[in-house]
């Protein structure tokens, strides 16, 4: 069982032929709306890649918070521990370009209720050989909460250090598992501008550090890792992206449903990176999560 303790959110979504520069004005060509937040993402993704799955979060009492709900309960997700409360549903605001890039502003509203005593409250209904799962778009206090009890239970714990904050660094640290894109590492690593072999190195001296698995996700690269002391790389599939959006979240969930499963990680990894590929060939942020049958068959 994958508990996934984040952000559930709604995306407003707008595209143009490229991005504007600051301060400037560019003509959008297209409005959507569709479920998001990491932490439903990320939950959607390991319960489309077959796993149980179950989601912990908060919603508002408005309108969004039916449709943030819909995709994951369609897909079978537990939402016992979604609780409702007074602020509204958040809300991402993404810009997509015609290139697939994007620019994402993320209101936390509701998200922000979430507290440690929701966070002791999940990790406690959980069992040894769980996988708990957590980004950092819920307040820290209860990101670390939750760390911290999964630890003293003997959880296994995930987290995606993103988006970006002050805390992003300290408790990456404290999982068993970090997820972090180039930028977000090097944040953790303490030094920026790293790459290639040098990167590997910083990798390694964290892994040494702190015994956890550390894995980098490198866009078109693919992504490298190190696990019990090796080092695994994976490729993603050649494409032309039609937004990126939801791959990182997507590679996250599959991810962990790959380890909750039990596969061996080099087939986990490779697996989460070609769903995060697929997740780049449609819009939206959980419209664009494969299926399992998708990923087996480009595997």
């Amino acid at each position: 069982m994958i508990t996934v303790f984040g952000s559930i959110n709604m995306d407003l979504i707008a595209t143009t032929a490229r991005l504007p520069k600051p301060g400037e004005t560019v003509a959008g060509t297209d409005f959507s709306t569709a479920a998001g937040g990491k932490g439903a993402n990320q939950a959607l993704a390991a319960r489309r890649a077959g796993a149980s799955v179950r989601m912990a979060g908060a919603v508002g009492s408005d309108a969004f918070a039916e449709g943030a709900l819909a995709l994951l309960k369609e897909a079978g997700t537990d939402l016992d521990l979604t609780k409702t409360v007074g602020e509204p549903t958040g809300t991402a605001h993404i810009i997509v370009g015609g290139d697939g890039e994007n620019v994402i502003v993320v209101v936390a509203s509701a998200n922000a209720r979430v507290s440690g005593d929701d966070a002791a409250n999940v990790v406690a209904q959980m069992s040894a050989g769980d996988t708990l799962m957590l980004q950092l778009e819920i307040p820290s206090a209860s990101v670390e909460k939750a760390l911290s009890e999964a630890k003293r239970r003997g959880i296994r714990s995930i987290i995606n250090i993103a988006p970006l904050t002050p805390d992003a660094a300290r408790l990456g640290r404290m999982a068993d598992i970090v997820i972090a894109n180039e930028t977000e590492f090097e944040l953790l690593a303490g030094k920026a501008g790293i790459a290639g072999a040098e990167r590997e190195e910083a990798m390694n001296g964290l892994h040494a550090e702190t015994r956890q698995t550390v894995i980098v996700t490198l866009g078109a690269e693919g992504v490298v890792a190190i696990h019990e002391g090796e080092l695994h790389r994976a490729k993603g599939l050649t494409i032309e992206p039609v937004d990126t959006v939801g791959a990182g979240d997507t590679f996250c969930g599959y991810l962990a449903a790959g380890l909750d499963a039990g596969l061996a990680f080099s087939e986990a990894l490779r697996r989460a990176a070609i769903a995060g590929s697929l997740a780049c060939l449609k819009p939206g942020a959980q419209p664009s999560i494969p299926l399992a049958a998708e990923v087996a068959a480009r595997l």
